[in-house]
């Protein structure tokens, strides 16, 4: 039961990702383009827990937290630099 969970939840979630890359490659704005990339690192993030589940190894978990590290600290990057035009003060 649970291994059918995982595989229906991946599955959702891989068309997720692959409507945020349409969004990425179409999108109207470039604000529409950040939104969609922060969007494509949640949901790989929710794609290797996924596979830690599967696997059974905590170390997917630790990867999966870096990644969030990674992620949060490009968005603040990206969301600065567009407010003020320089990252570094």
């Amino acid at each position: 039961m649970l291994e059918s969970a995982i595989l229906l939840c991946g599955s959702v979630i891989g068309l997720a990702l692959l409507l945020n890359l349409w969004r990425l490659l179409k999108g109207p704005s470039l604000q529409d383009r950040i939104l969609a990339l922060d969007t494509m690192y949640i949901n790989a993030i929710a794609l290797i827990l996924l596979l830690g589940m599967h696997m059974g190894s905590p170390l997917y978990y630790e990867g999966a937290l870096l990644i969030a590290l990674l992620g949060f600290i490009s968005t603040v990057a990206v969301a600065k630099y567009l407010l003020r035009g320089d990252i570094i003060e």
